[in-house]
C-alpha cells in the first residue's frame, strides 16, 4: 500500500508538472532523490517517462475535436471529394506541421539518448537549467509586454515556425529541468506566437514525443513486468491523467489573463533552493 501511495504522488507530480512550464522531468529526477519506490533501477528509468503517457490521454480527451483529422462528409460534399470529404484539412496539416518540429529531437535522441541521460540527468543539471528557463521566461515576457502576436490561431503557424519551435524543443531533450512545455512555449513567443497558441501547439507536440518516448523505454525494458510493477505504473499513469485533466483546464484559462512570469519566479526560486540543499547536505 505505501509503494502504491508513493506512485500516486508520483502521479500527482506529473500531472501538475508536466503541463505547467517548470520542468515535469526535472521535478520527477528531484522527487526520485527524496521519494524512493521500491523498484529496480531499469524499472525506474522507464517508470518516469511511461507516467507520463496518462497526462498525454488528458490532452487527447480534452482536445479531441482539435486533434482528430477525420470527420464525417457534410451534406453539400458529394461523393467526388472522395477520403478527402472525410478529412479536416487544417488539422491534417497541423500534424504535419507537428511532425517537423519533432525532427530535431528524433535525431537527438536515436543518436544520442542514453549518453545525454548518463551526462545531464542530475540535479546540478535540473537545478540549473530552472534557474536559467526562469530568467528566460521574465525577459521574453517583459520584452514582449504591450506587443500584439503576430500569430494568433494554430493554422497560422508555418512550416517554419514549426521546425523552429522543435529546436526549442530540442534544448529541453538534452538538458533536464528545461521543461520540455517550459522550451517550446519561449519558443512560439519568441516567434510570435498568442500565448494560448504557444500553448496549445505544446500540448499537441507533446502527443507523438511523449508516446514516442514511451514506446522507446517499454521496447527497452520489455514487457516482463511484475504484478507490482504493473500496479505501480498503472496508478502513477492513471493519476498523472485526472490530475493533468485540471491542470490543463487552468493553465488556459489563467495564460487567457495573464503572464508567464510566475513561473519564471517560481522556476528560479526552487533551482536555487535546490542548489542550496544539495551544497549543504
Amino acid at each position: 500500500m505505501l509503494e502504491i501511495l508513493k506512485s500516486i504522488l508520483f502521479g500527482i507530480v506529473e500531472g501538475i508538472t508536466e503541463w505547467l512550464p517548470i520542468s515535469s522531468t526535472g521535478h520527477m529526477i528531484l522527487l526520485d532523490e527524496f521519494v524512493k519506490l521500491d523498484a529496480s533501477e531499469s524499472f525506474m528509468e522507464m517508470y518516469l517517462v511511461v507516467i507520463q503517457l496518462g497526462a498525454i490521454l488528458a490532452v487527447v480527451i480534452l482536445f479531441w475535436s482539435q486533434v482528430w483529422p477525420f470527420c464525417l462528409p457534410q451534406n453539400n460534399e458529394s461523393s467526388a471529394d472522395g477520403i478527402m470529404g472525410y478529412v479536416r484539412k487544417d488539422t491534417f496539416i497541423m500534424w504535419f506541421k507537428i511532425a517537423v518540429a519533432c525532427v530535431p529531437a528524433v535525431i537527438i535522441e536515436l543518436a544520442m539518448g542514453d549518453k545525454l541521460e548518463e551526462m545531464f540527468y542530475n540535479y546540478q543539471t535540473v537545478a540549473i537549467m530552472l534557474i536559467v528557463v526562469g530568467i528566460i521566461f521574465i525577459f521574453i515576457e517583459n520584452r514582449n509586454k504591450g506587443q500584439e502576436a503576430k500569430v494568433t490561431s494554430i493554422p497560422g503557424i508555418t512550416y517554419q515556425t514549426a521546425f523552429l519551435i522543435g529546436v526549442f524543443q530540442l534544448v529541453a531533450a538534452v538538458f533536464p529541468g528545461t521543461s520540455r512545455s517550459g522550451a517550446t512555449i519561449i519558443g512560439g513567443l519568441v516567434l510570435g506566437l498568442a500565448r494560448t497558441v504557444a500553448a496549445e501547439f505544446t500540448f499537441y507536440l507533446a502527443i507523438p514525443v511523449m508516446f514516442g518516448a514511451s514506446l522507446i523505454k517499454v521496447l527497452k525494458f520489455g514487457l516482463s513486468f511484475t504484478t507490482g510493477e504493473a500496479v505501480l505504473l498503472l496508478t502513477g499513469m492513471a493519476t498523472s491523467f485526472i490530475v493533468s485533466l485540471f491542470v490543463i483546464k487552468f493553465l488556459m484559462g489563467y495564460i487567457k489573463k495573464h503572464d508567464f512570469k510566475v513561473f519564471g519566479w517560481y522556476r528560479i526560486i526552487l533551482g536555487v533552493l535546490v542548489l542550496g540543499y544539495f551544497i549543504v547536505f
